[in-house]
């Protein structure tokens, strides 16, 4: 289950920011995450609760944006999402199009509460 070691990761990045901020307390994180990327938002979200179980007393919630597959056509520029893994542009019917999303898996934000 890979999620672990993301969500491991993401902790890891979130308590680094938290130290530039000495007292606050992180509330939310935010992540994007593309239909393509591999991860399971759900195990996800699971392995983040249980990295932060009785750790603190208030554990900052996960926020997860789902992002779909999107393409652009190079000729029309046509932005489109996925159906059935196909890639041609449904405007102009060209062939060769572009991923602008649905790869993604970002640490998006992290809100922080000062004291």
């Amino acid at each position: 289950m890979h999620e672990m070691g993301i969500a491991s990761s993401v902790l890891e990045a979130v308590r680094g920011e938290a130290r530039r901020h000495p007292g606050a307390r992180v509330c939310k994180v935010g992540l994007r995450i593309g239909e393509w990327a591999g991860v399971d938002p759900d195990a996800l979200q699971f392995c983040f609760d249980a990295l932060l179980a009785g750790s603190e007393p208030q554990p900052p919630t996960l926020d997860i944006e789902f992002r779909p597959r999107q393409n652009r056509c190079a000729t029309c520029g046509t932005v489109f999402a996925l159906k059935d893994y196909e890639t041609r542009c449904p405007d102009c019917g060209e062939p060769s199009t572009e991923a602008v999303s649905g790869n993604e898996l970002e640490l998006a934000y992290v809100e922080l509460e000062e004291p």
